[in-house]
């Protein structure tokens, strides 16, 4: 089969705007491991790639790649790339809706989209809707308010004290990863926050949610719209803050074995299972706490976890996210083997020498881009070990040898 894969951040998403480098680096790393993942099961692959990236000649592993330099091209390029192929799949933030447009652009060239519905990602996009529907079908979340952002700060700060206490968490309705989140420990915390909230998001609804102690964490799952099959229980490496600072997802491990795994899994299942539309690789964010565990959100997409996932779970990922979005045949629960502890390293902006020597390393996924106009990079590696401590020994080697090209 033919298959098309977009990747908003690599593939022309931020054409002719400032490429955001964190999330570039996780962007790359999913587009590389699906990429090899569809080629590895006999599959032809294009891949929309930015211009600013292609020259770089990066190492998708895709056989086609088109470029994209200016803005509003995507979507014609995938459009007609589509007539090329048999079938897309894209991955895509949900920030202003993009993950459903794309989606949907897919859906209308009449070529198999492995994705989700469009209007089933809709559904989950929308933080507001999303918690809505979780509360209604009694599942565990954190307690939630939906404020405007054009209310006072004053009027927000007794809403805030009245419902809930501090601290608490102030989200986009429409966020990706931790984009826009502030941790917000008192009144003098909210105008700030709501200044976040405004840069990330066009919505004038925003969330504020009770804050959960506990570890973060995520599952992997495989659905077919009607059976959710859970895959791994995953370590996030998330750091909250307050509104000054930025919030930030840096890394994490497949699998973590926990007490509550069993619960987790259940939890998520259940969870996806409520959204008939859902199909093929999604995620279910979570946290471990104290009083058990809290759904914090569902991701109807490929997420970072996949590039830990591939490794230890005994079977080719693509050929089992294409049988259950177009047969829907899920796999059987696997025996995973091993730990991948993967993170994203911050660099200085690579020389082009540099970026080559990197990117040959084997324990680097994405490299540090050598931007034009850019004083740092950023890039995602990976360790995988017989255990957790093996992982993060392979992990700590793949470190140095980064570092050890920039010193």
């Amino acid at each position: 089969m033919k298959i098309l894969v977009y990747e908003h951040i690599c593939g022309g998403g931020y054409a002719e705007k400032p490429l955001p480098i964190g999330v570039l680096s996780e962007g790359f790393a999913m587009l590389r491991c699906a990429v090899a993942d569809f080629r590895e099961a006999g599959h032809e692959v294009t891949v929309l790639l930015d211009a600013r990236l292609a020259k770089f000649e990066p190492p998708t592993g895709a056989n086609y790649v088109v470029q994209v330099v200016h803005a509003g091209e995507p979507r014609k390029l995938l459009v007609e790339a589509a007539k090329r192929n048999d079938a897309i799949y894209v991955v895509a933030p949900e920030t202003g809706g993009t993950l459903q447009t794309f989606v949907r652009f897919a859906e209308e060239t009449g070529k198999t989209s492995l994705d989700s519905k469009s209007d089933a990602i809709a559904e989950v996009a929308d933080k507001a809707q999303l918690y809505g529907t979780l509360l209604k079908n009694w599942f565990s979340v954190p307690k939630t308010l939906t404020l405007n952002i054009t209310d006072s700060t004053a009027g927000i700060g007794q809403t805030i004290e009245r419902e809930l206490k501090y601290p608490v968490v102030f989200k986009p309705t429409d966020g990706a990863g931790c984009s826009g989140i502030s941790l917000v420990k008192g009144a003098a915390d909210i105008e700030d926050a709501l200044v976040k909230i405004k840069v990330e998001s066009a919505d004038t609804r925003f969330i504020v949610q009770e804050f959960v102690a506990g570890q973060p964490s995520s599952v992997s799952l495989f659905t077919n719209g009607k059976k959710a099959v859970a895959l791994s229980l995953n370590i996030q490496q998330i750091t909250l803050v307050q509104p000054a600072e930025a919030s930030s997802y840096s890394g994490g491990c497949v699998p973590f074995e926990h007490p509550m795994k069993k619960q987790a899994f259940d939890l998520a299942e259940r969870v996806i299972e409520s959204f008939p539309g859902l199909r093929g690789y999604v995620g279910v964010d979570l946290i471990l706490g104290k009083e058990g565990v809290f759904v914090l959100d569902v991701n109807a997409r490929l997420t970072t976890a996949y590039i830990g996932l591939r490794q230890v779970v005994g079977f080719n990922m693509a050929k089992a996210l294409i049988e259950t979005a177009i047969t829907g045949k899920t796999p059987d629960k696997p025996q995973l083997l091993g730990v991948a502890c993967f993170s994203k390293i911050k660099t200085p902006s690579p020389t082009a020498a540099a970026y080559r020597k990197v990117a040959r390393l084997s324990g680097v996924i994405s490299p540090p881009f050598p931007l034009a106009g850019y004083s740092e990079a950023c890039a995602l590696i990976m360790g995988y070990g017989d255990s957790m401590g093996d992982a993060q020994l392979r992990l700590e080697e793949a470190k140095k040898s980064l570092h050890s090209i920039f010193s």
